[in-house]
């Protein structure tokens, strides 16, 4: 017998049950083999009086007694299988478990014979508490441990986070590459973007629904998920990570799992804020909730402001809080109110700040709310308001009936104090940036080029941000007419894209994906300049060469064919003269 033979008859010994081995024996050592094989066939034969005179019968049917057996064995091997199901709900508990037990006892040893191990592991399955020696043998076993349920693995993992963390790593990973895939997708529409898909088909993802699986009703599974993502994000900075954090949380909610849900400090929090999210709105009423629960964190559990603070880090909080003060502006210029007397926008202020200091407040340990800055709220929003105004102002100039003294031509200028703003301060930054993306949105080209030179040096780059250049591509395909323009695409290429493709690899990648969906509506000299200047270098990724090849297999397609370009015909063939059409 191989060792796969072995296999099949793992166990059996120690019951006490002949194997294989045992009839080999057997015949060796027998003189008349014939007798012997009648023999090992009546004691180990199913031991039924009745089937006696029945087996020649199937004999004489052809049927080989192996067909015969094994048939046999799958009904009984099913009906066992219905049985644990069945003892695992009847009874009292501590009864049920104890047949289980017992019966986990007499099975263990079989648990390498393929035919019989999905009975010990339907029985290990349905224990609640696994006997601690069993589960070192699974886990020592590589097969075992693949082929063990995961409620068997779930009580592994628990005193196991070196094993949990390698099984958890590879789906993390996974969803990091998933979202920077959408981030960079070819597909440029200011209609499906990032921010798209609502917060519950999100929590459909497979990564999403994995975890759930393998955390079950754990609490310890979901704090060491939750430490693995805290210092993920600590380690990389990457905010994706705050999303899956906020995304778990309410999977689970869904599934009703009250065990995590109710000891989870920020569920109610987090279940606000997601229906904000789908509506990309803070409204009063939830404003006020979200409110209560950031008044009501107690002396001595500051520590839960940090696991707030990675909630409202999540790119789909920031978009939902930043597009909320937005809006809050533009009604503040219509009711003549000044920022700081709107309890609402300073709420959306003081979320986003606790967002945006998410890093450094896990980073430092240090529990409080950062402090606002009295600018932010005293200059530069009545700044953005200004920009609002202006832009009514010009609107109501246009309709205006010309005077001698011509048209008056929109502002240029940017107050030197908006540029600073956007260098110095996250929160101001960001809702700068926020602002940009409304009035491309709105296709406001003349907001959009007056703006646009601050974004060349922001706090961190944010500008360069992979989400903030996404959005923006997207916005951009609304003015889509204005790429023919030179000053247009000189403001936008030279003046901002080009300023970072050559030190920022996704800005690189941003400009080509943009130019893939537009370059039929650049102007060609200014296309030739840009696709020179994007050209590749030696230490561009792949995915540059990719999106570079792309391109210029795009304009190949364009260009006339030899045969299109109009030449003075050549003399060896009289052409007839064609009259040329009047141009239009």
């Amino acid at each position: 017998a191989g060792p796969g033979q072995a296999a099949m008859y793992a166990g059996l010994q120690e019951l006490g049950v002949a194997n294989g081995e045992d009839l080999k024996e057997t015949l060796t050592n027998c003189t008349e083999p014939l007798k012997a094989i009648e023999q090992f066939q009546t004691e180990n034969g199913v031991l039924l009086p009745s089937l006696q005179s029945a087996l020649p019968f199937l004999d004489l049917h052809g049927t080989p007694r192996l067909e015969f057996h094994q048939s046999v064995f799958d009904e009984l091997r099913e009906k066992l299988l219905e049985r644990v199901s069945a003892i695992a709900l009847e009874g009292k508990v501590e009864e049920r478990y104890k047949k289980l037990e017992d019966l986990l006892e007499k099975s263990f040893s079989l648990v390498k014979m393929p035919s019989i191990q999905p009975v010990v592991m339907c029985v290990m399955k349905h224990l609640p508490k696994v006997p601690e020696k069993k589960l070192k043998l699974v886990m020592a076993d590589k097969d075992l441990y693949k082929a063990c349920a995961v409620e068997v693995k779930r009580q592994i993992w628990q005193d196991n986070q070196a094993l949990f963390g390698d099984e958890v790593s590879p789906l993390l990973k996974q969803y990091i590459l998933e979202k920077e895939n959408i981030l960079f997708s070819n597909d440029i529409s200011v209609l499906h973007n990032f921010f798209s898909l609502s917060p519950k088909t999100r929590r459909q993802g497979e990564v999403v629904q994995k975890l759930t699986q393998m955390i079950g009703k754990n609490v310890k599974l979901y704090d060491m998920v939750l430490q693995f993502l805290r210092t993920l994000f600590l380690r990389t900075r990457n905010v994706h990570y705050c999303t899956l954090r906020a995304e778990l949380l309410m999977s689970l909610h869904d599934l009703e799992i009250s065990e995590i849900c109710t000891v989870d400090p920020c569920h109610k929090f987090t279940w606000c804020l997601d229906a904000c999210i789908r509506e990309k709105f803070v409204d009063n009423k939830r404003a006020r909730e979200l409110q209560g629960f950031l008044d009501g964190v107690k002396k001595g559990q500051e520590q839960v402001l940090g696991d707030l603070s990675m909630i409202l880090c999540d790119p789909f909080a920031i978009n939902t809080l930043a597009l909320s003060t937005i809006r809050h502006l533009q009604d503040l210029v219509g009711q003549d109110t000044l920022p700081r007397e709107s309890p609402d926008l300073l709420l959306l202020l003081r979320m986003l700040s606790l967002g945006q200091g998410a890093w450094d407040m896990i980073d430092s340990q240090v529990f409080k709310e950062p402090k606002m800055e009295a600018e932010l709220i005293t200059k530069f929003l009545p700044m953005l308001m200004s920009f609002v105004v202006d832009d009514h102002t010009f609107n109501v100039d246009q309709k205006l009936p010309s005077e001698e003294k011509g048209p008056i031509p929109y502002p240029s200028t940017i107050p030197e104090a908006f540029t600073k703003f956007l260098q110095e301060n996250r929160i101001a930054c960001e809702i700068g940036l926020y602002y940009i993306l409304h009035i491309t949105k709105q296709r406001n080209k003349n907001a959009f080029l007056r703006l646009l030179p601050a974004l060349v040096e922001t706090f961190s780059d944010l500008a360069f941000s992979d989400i903030f250049l996404h959005l923006l591509t997207g916005n951009l395909t609304l003015l889509g007419d204005e790429f023919a323009l030179e000053e247009f695409c000189t403001s936008l290429f030279d003046g901002f894209f080009l300023t970072a493709c050559s030190r920022k690899e996704n800005v690189h990648r941003h400009v080509l994906r943009l130019l893939l969906h537009l370059h039929h509506k650049v102007a060609p000299a200014k296309l030739e300049s840009l696709q020179k200047a994007l050209e590749p270098t030696k230490q561009s990724g792949e995915a540059v060469k990719e999106l570079y090849n792309q391109l210029t297999e795009k304009l190949e397609l364009r260009k006339p064919s030899p045969a299109e370009v109009t030449e003075t015909p050549s003399m060896e063939l009289p052409l007839p003269t064609v009259p040329t059409p009047a141009s239009r």
